[in-house]
């Protein structure tokens, strides 16, 4: 009985990655349980030695002149009764065996053990998902909820699910689907999701050029902001350490041949992709691309008013002033864009 314990616990350390001393402890708290339910209140050791093998219980007794609670005294001329060496203060073990723990008690370990094997599981996950927080990971689709849209993926480690909110506006899966997904958050509580998934985070998208475009994998090419509104359009400003290296056009890639596995994954989104710039100015002028900029000028600390010719004007500001709130979020400036023609104290534009 012992050895297909100890080969149990081997199977569960090797197969799902729980470590046989966490399951120890709680096997050990297990049988604790049990003994208390057998016998009510007492002392108790529990010994498991996985080199022997060996799991045994022993019921603990002080050796006292008068015994007031049995249950956790027992008297010098019993103890001496035992073995001649016991005197007052010491204490006598004397083994039981776990065979005669009745259905109830044994019940009760076995809720505890199946709890642990739960709790390790769980353990196990989380130190696995904190290892990809803030990472990219490749799941597969296994089911899709048809209530609610949420998706539950294969993630090699565990089941976890995208909820509809964290799904790109508009896009579909089926069974066995591979899609890529970023590791949010990490829950370390012991209850709730372990993991949330998303893939309208922005986090998504700066992975993703890391993962594609080789010269920022090398750190030649830096990444320096991303906005996005997931489904229609990103905006992602990138600079280069070397000054032979366009960062825009390494990341673009001849005929868009690089960025193309990138949009194709966000389900036809549009990326601009910005060259940073220190000056405030540039920055602004290249984030809001396509539309070409005459002028900016800053008129406060993170404020500036940006100049257009009026055939741009719709361009910068963007269907339902996208452009711009992206321009606006990914320099952290407020943008006041203005036709060329113009008066000064037209609000139109502002973002």
């Amino acid at each position: 009985m012992n050895a297909e314990f100890f080969t149990a616990l081997e199977l569960l350390e090797k197969e799902k990655g729980i470590p046989a001393d966490y399951m120890i402890e709680k096997i050990e708290a297990a049988l604790i349980s049990a003994y208390k339910k057998e016998y009510g209140t007492g002392n108790v050791r529990v010994l498991i030695d996985p080199v022997k093998k060996d799991v045994r219980v022993y019921q603990q007794k002080e050796v006292v002149e008068e015994v007031e609670n049995p249950e956790l005294q027992i008297s010098l001329a019993d103890a001496r009764a035992i073995a001649k060496k016991y005197t007052l203060g010491s204490v006598v073990e004397t083994e039981v065996k776990t065979k005669n723990f009745r259905r109830l008690s044994a019940a009760a370990a076995k809720s505890v053990i199946i709890q642990g094997i739960r709790e390790g599981e769980r353990r196990v996950m989380q130190e696995a998902y904190e290892n990809k927080h803030e990472e990219i990971i490749t799941a597969t689709v296994s089911k899709i909820d048809p209530d609610t849209g949420n998706v539950v993926l294969d993630t090699g480690t565990s089941r976890a699910v995208l909820l509809r909110s964290e799904q790109i506006p508009g896009e579909t899966f089926h069974v066995d689907d591979k899609i890529k997904v970023f590791v949010m958050e990490v829950n370390k509580e012991s209850r709730g999701p372990i993991v949330t998934l998303s893939r309208v985070h922005a986090g998504l998208v700066r992975r993703m050029f890391e993962l594609e475009i080789p010269e920022i994998a090398d750190g030649i090419v830096l990444v320096k902001g991303v906005a996005r509104e997931a489904g229609s359009r990103t905006k992602i400003s990138v600079m280069s350490r070397d000054p032979d290296v366009d960062p825009v056009g390494a990341c673009i890639g001849n005929h868009g041949s690089r960025i193309s596995a990138i949009v194709d994954e966000l389900r036809g989104e549009k990326v601009d992709v910005v060259k940073y710039s220190e000056q405030t100015e540039e920055y602004v002028a290249a984030a809001l691309a396509p539309a070409n900029v005459r002028s900016v000028t800053m008129t406060g600390e993170r404020a500036c008013r940006v100049l257009v010719d009026p055939d741009q004007l719709s361009l910068a500001i963007g269907k339902e002033g996208q452009n711009a709130r992206l321009a606006a979020r990914l320099t952290g400036c407020k943008i006041d864009i203005k036709g060329s023609d113009d008066e000064p104290d037209d609000p139109e534009g502002d973002a």
